[in-house]
């Protein structure tokens, strides 16, 4: 049994003094997530303040995360294997429903790697609950640090990433893959690979993540499931083999044959009926055994709240290095863009070009590299009429449009030269953080972007949501947006 402390998060931002942290924990939002720790008398060793300047910290019986024995038996065995110098490298796959502890699994086992690895290969096929990167991303990052905290802690810039736009890719399943296969084109199978799915893993979900186990041939899956119920297939290399995929069939002829072998316990594939496209991998369940596991009701909310932290926490780049107030963003001076200089695109629906304007200002974007050179006789906008699969360099908001001038004036933390490279801007359904808007200070008479005399009537309006939160361990959540 292994329990860690799920204050380390607060604890280590408390201890980091950054640009990042204060702009974190200057906001709302991270109070109404956290309260401050209740300090226990204990004995206190020497080596635990040590271990807690780092976000380290001691807990109860009755506190933190219980790592269950099937959980510690797959670990043990995927150290191995990574550690391991004549199997070749492996390729760890993650899946499962949604809340049993996949996420933990991949920093738990992470970390451990990093004790006996440089580094670790980490690709985000999960665009709603990304690891290191702002929601609606599919990634691949190099890990050399241990991962300590939950996401907003540890924002990075990824070695390849794709912005796909929304945080469930329900609507838009082939083109999900088609940057999936995008991004893992980018592995070099130089050092060990692990790859987080998503927590749809029922009906078309289930199919999809079919499609993707053959898409990437990893050499041993994780499937984490509960005891008492099944939300999912067990992925046994047969059931893989055998069964179709949303775009990927299955060898059901060879099951219908299998059926026909009445009380063999054994049974293989006729001679040239693709024994060699039977995917090998090894199968590892998991087991979780903390409380409300499998329970999505609750977490559904808590994961857009951890959606908004990790934006809050890309944006924090944005302050100055010196230790001092936070700059509010209406404050901070943006890039100005022409509308020729970079191409145009909404992902998630269709908007007329009479107001594409109106649905870029004031939006975040994904800042985009796509082969073809941008030309336009015209001084713009240049819209494209697909979404195109391409690097994404990272992400700013686009605070203001200047239709005379013709530019953007884009916020952002991308360095100069990367941004030298940027000529497509990806507008998503991913919204900038309510508390952004509505917590702007410094504002005198009414907020920029922000009214409450407004006709919600009208195609397209909405009111900016209220979420509620009940409680959960001793920590509050209770967050009002509006």
């Amino acid at each position: 049994m292994a329990r860690f402390s799920p204050e380390c998060a607060v604890v280590l931002l408390e201890h980091l003094d950054t640009p990042v942290t204060r702009f974190l924990l200057s906001h709302p939002l991270l109070s109404q997530i956290f309260e401050p720790q209740k300090k226990e008398e204990s004995s206190f060793m020497p080596e635990d303040a040590v271990l807690a300047s780092v976000g380290i910290v001691k807990c109860g019986p009755d506190r933190g995360l219980l790592v269950s024995e099937s959980m510690c038996l797959a670990l043990e065995e995927l150290i191995q294997a990574c550690c391991a110098e004549d199997e070749g490298v492996p390729v760890m796959l993650v899946c499962g429903p949604k809340n049993t502890g996949k996420s933990t699994f991949n920093r738990y086992l992470i970390n451990l790697l990093l004790n006996r690895l440089p580094s670790v290969e980490y690709m985000e096929c999960d665009i709603g609950q990304t690891e290191f990167t702002p929601p609606g991303c599919v990634s691949l990052s190099n890990i050399t640090e241990p991962v300590l905290g939950p996401p907003f802690t540890h924002q990075q810039t990824p070695r390849k990433m794709v912005y796909y736009g929304q945080t469930s890719c329900e609507q838009d399943t082939e083109r999900y893959l088609d940057v999936v296969k995008y991004v893992f084109s980018s592995y070099k199978k130089e050092v060990p690979l692990v790859i987080n799915t998503m927590g749809w893993v029922k009906g078309e979900g289930l199919l999809l993540l079919i499609d993707i186990i053959r898409l990437l041939s990893p050499s041993h899956i994780v499937q984490m499931d509960l005891c008492d119920w099944k939300a999912m297939a067990l992925l046994t290399p047969e059931y893989v083999h055998l069964t179709p995929g949303l775009y990927t069939k299955g060898k059901q002829q060879a099951k219908r044959k299998r059926m026909r072998v009445a009380g063999a316990e054994h049974w293989s594939l006729p001679e040239g009926e693709g024994d060699a496209s039977t995917p090998e991998y090894k199968l590892l369940y998991v087991h979780p055994e903390f409380p409300r596991a499998g329970v999505a009701g609750k977490a559904r909310v808590h994961s857009s709240i951890l959606r908004d932290m990790s934006i809050l926490g890309y944006l924090g780049q944005l302050q100055s290095p010196d230790i001092g107030a936070v700059l509010p963003l209406h404050s901070l001076v943006p890039y100005q863009v022409p509308f020729n200089a970079v191409a145009l695109r909404v992902i998630h629906t269709d908007v007329a070009p009479t107001n594409i304007m109106y649905a870029v200002n004031a939006s975040w974007v994904g800042l985009c590299r796509i082969p073809d050179e941008i030309r336009c006789q015209s001084e713009g906008p240049v819209l494209l009429t697909q979404t195109p699969v391409c690097d994404c360099l990272g992400f700013g908001i686009v605070r203001g449009v200047d239709i005379d001038k013709k530019l953007y004036h884009v916020l952002t933390p991308v360095p100069p030269e990367n941004l030298r490279l940027v000529n497509c801007l990806l507008l998503g359904n991913i919204a900038i953080p309510n508390c952004v808007l509505v917590g702007q200070q410094g504002v005198e008479g009414e907020i920029p972007y922000v009214t409450s005399d407004y006709n919600y009537n009208i195609l397209g309006s909405g009111k900016l949501k209220k979420k509620k939160l009940g409680k959960r361990r001793e920590y509050a959540f209770e967050c009002d947006y509006t």
